[in-house]
């Protein structure tokens, strides 16, 4: 599964450019792509509109982002 990061870079999207589609700031954007804060705990408003802005069929797949990757230190 892709990173939200990697979602978002595919996109061509900065943190703030994406922040200003979806109506967050840059810095919970960074947030959510650096772990501090859980995509699984965003409401359910805001997760549809980052998987539009992404152009993500499937919500799945930003829960999906935001599980661990194996192998990575913190």
């Amino acid at each position: 599964a892709m990173s939200l990061r990697e979602l978002r870079q595919k996109r061509g999207y900065t943190q703030e450019q994406l922040g200003n589609k979806v109506g967050m700031t840059q810095g919970r954007i960074a947030d959510f792509e650096a772990g501090r804060r859980s995509i699984g705990n965003m409401t359910l408003d805001n997760a549809l509109r980052i998987c539009d802005a992404l152009r993500v069929s499937n919500p799945r797949k930003l829960l999906e982002a935001d599980k661990p990757k194996e192998n990575t230190n913190d």
